[in-house]
This record gives structure tokens, C-alpha cells and sequence, in this order.
């Protein structure tokens, strides 16, 4: 790989994880759950509502469940799961010890309705995810093309 290109792929990643973190948990072994989050995107919304996917890896000792999303970029942020091709608003998705929570296209995924303005490509939405066990999280979601397909995470 030529070093332009290694330099693009460390940007790349390092914009994907910003503003990602985990809790305060200090570690396995304590019974806690250690999250952390990446693989986030939003494609380029072509109405007032548009769709959040991202991971929740948790490498702690016990469970959690994301239980509420909130935004400045829209009205109200919902968390959906699908389940035989149709989604429905839930009060809080399961974030495995030791596994992950994955929000993907055609899956369980985050709803942001009445969008504030529409996010374009290249621009971040900043979202706060709230959990039942754990300290808020603050993710940085890139807005991709609105045709976006990710090669990896998902």
C-alpha cells in the first residue's frame, strides 16, 4: 500500500471513532460491561427521517442494553428492531457480555425522525447513546452516500 493511501485509511478510521468510548468500567473480571462502539454511518437522508447503523461491542463481564439515542440533528431518535421483515419501535435492545449489539441495514437500527436540517455527505451527526447500566456514550456518525454499503462491521 503506497503511504497516501495508509494516511487515508488512518484518517478514515480515526474520524469513525471519534467521540466513541465505553464506560467507566475498569476492565474484565470486574461484572461490569465495557462498551465500546464503531462501524457507524448514516446514509445521506433524502426525507425527514433517516437511519443509524453502528456495533456496541461489549468486553465486559455483563450485560447491558442500549435503551434511548438522542440527537440536536432530529425531533426524536428511536431504537427499532426488525424481525421477519418488519420493524417496530422497542424500549431497548440486548448488548451481550462478552458480544456485540449490531445495527445494520435491513435490521435492528436507529430511527431519527423530524431531522432538524438534512445532513449531507461527508458531515457528522453527533448522537448520545443511553444505556441501562452504563454512562452515556458519544458518537460521531458520518453521513454517507445515501446508496452506501459497508465492506466490513456489518
Amino acid at each position: 500500500m503506497r503511504w497516501p493511501a495508509a494516511s487515508a485509511v488512518a484518517v478514515a478510521g480515526a474520524l469513525v471513532l471519534t467521540g466513541c468510548g465505553g464506560s467507566e468500567g475498569s476492565g474484565s473480571g470486574d461484572g461490569r460491561a465495557k462498551l465500546s462502539v464503531d462501524s457507524a454511518y448514516m446514509p445521506q437522508p433524502v426525507s425527514d427521517m433517516a437511519a443509524g447503523f453502528l456495533t456496541i461491542t461489549n468486553d465486559g463481564d455483563a450485560a447491558d442494553r442500549l435503551t434511548s439515542v438522542s440527537s440536536d440533528a432530529a425531533g426524536q431518535v428511536t431504537v427499532h428492531e426488525t424481525v421477519d421483515g418488519a420493524m417496530q419501535e422497542v424500549e431497548a435492545l440486548e448488548i451481550p457480555a462478552h458480544g456485540s449489539l449490531v445495527l445494520e441495514s435491513g435490521g435492528n437500527h436507529l430511527m431519527f425522525e423530524q431531522l432538524r436540517h438534512r445532513p449531507k455527505q461527508g458531515q457528522n451527526v453527533s448522537v448520545q447513546l443511553h444505556f441501562d447500566r452504563s454512562d452515556p456514550v458519544t458518537v460521531e456518525i458520518p453521513v454517507k452516500p445515501a446508496t452506501y454499503v459497508p465492506k466490513t462491521g456489518h
